[in-house]
């Protein structure tokens, strides 16, 4: 190896430790961000296709792409706050008409959101539904992160939105998809202190455990 091509490698070295601390900042300090302290301006399409292509790099065994990515922005949330509204109507037929407005608006409360969706194969002969439904969560993690990188806001939200057979029909999604999150993506709008979390040492243990005695 001559001195060249040795300094060239430390560097390659170099730009690769710096990547990896970046990845693990992005980890450790992404937080949950409520859609009433987002706001514009949102991804533009250049960092919307970066965090659309991080969702499409998580890990996938058997190279599925069991997942499916709607982005909804514009008068495209209007339409989802309609499908909102209709799903609590018909959850309860006492709402009141405060919470039937609340989920008209919530999704005008970010520029834009990304919904994540699992088109699981039921009868996959090598591949089970929870490995090709934990594709679709690793995706929306993965979105999640990289808009905390790009410097954006997010938030993974479910409630019964989410499990709605009107609302799944409303996005054109059929009986056998799961909607695994809305992904709300904004920019900061106001502070947000999350609350802490916890240390890992009530949730690791070796195995197998030290022998007593």
């Amino acid at each position: 190896m001559t001195a060249l091509s040795g300094m060239a490698s430390l560097v390659l070295l170099a730009i690769t430790w710096n990547r990896l601390m970046d990845a693990l900042d992005a980890i450790l300090t992404r937080r949950t961000v409520p859609p009433a302290k987002m706001g514009p301006p949102g991804p533009d399409a250049v960092e919307l296709r970066r965090i659309l292509a991080a969702g499409a790099a998580a890990p996938d065994h058997g190279l599925l792409r069991p997942f499916r990515f709607l982005v909804v922005q514009d008068e495209g949330r209007a339409r989802l706050g309609e499908l909102f509204a209709a799903c609590v109507r018909r959850a309860a037929l006492d709402v009141s008409p405060q919470e039937i407005e609340k989920q008209r608006t919530a999704p005008l409360r970010a520029p834009v959101i990304v919904i994540v969706v699992a088109k699981v194969e039921q009868d996959h002969p090598k591949i089970p539904a929870i490995e090709q439904i934990a594709a679709a969560a690793a995706a929306a993690q993965n979105m999640l992160l990289a808009a905390h990188a790009l410097g954006f806001a997010a938030k993974w939200a479910t409630g019964r939105q989410a499990y709605d057979e009107g609302v799944k029909a409303g996005l054109g999604l059929g009986p056998a998809d799961r909607i695994i999150g809305f992904l709300y993506l904004g920019s900061y709008a106001a502070e947000h202190r999350a609350a802490p979390r916890g240390g890992i040492e009530d949730i690791v243990q070796a195995w197998p455990p030290a022998m007593e005695g």
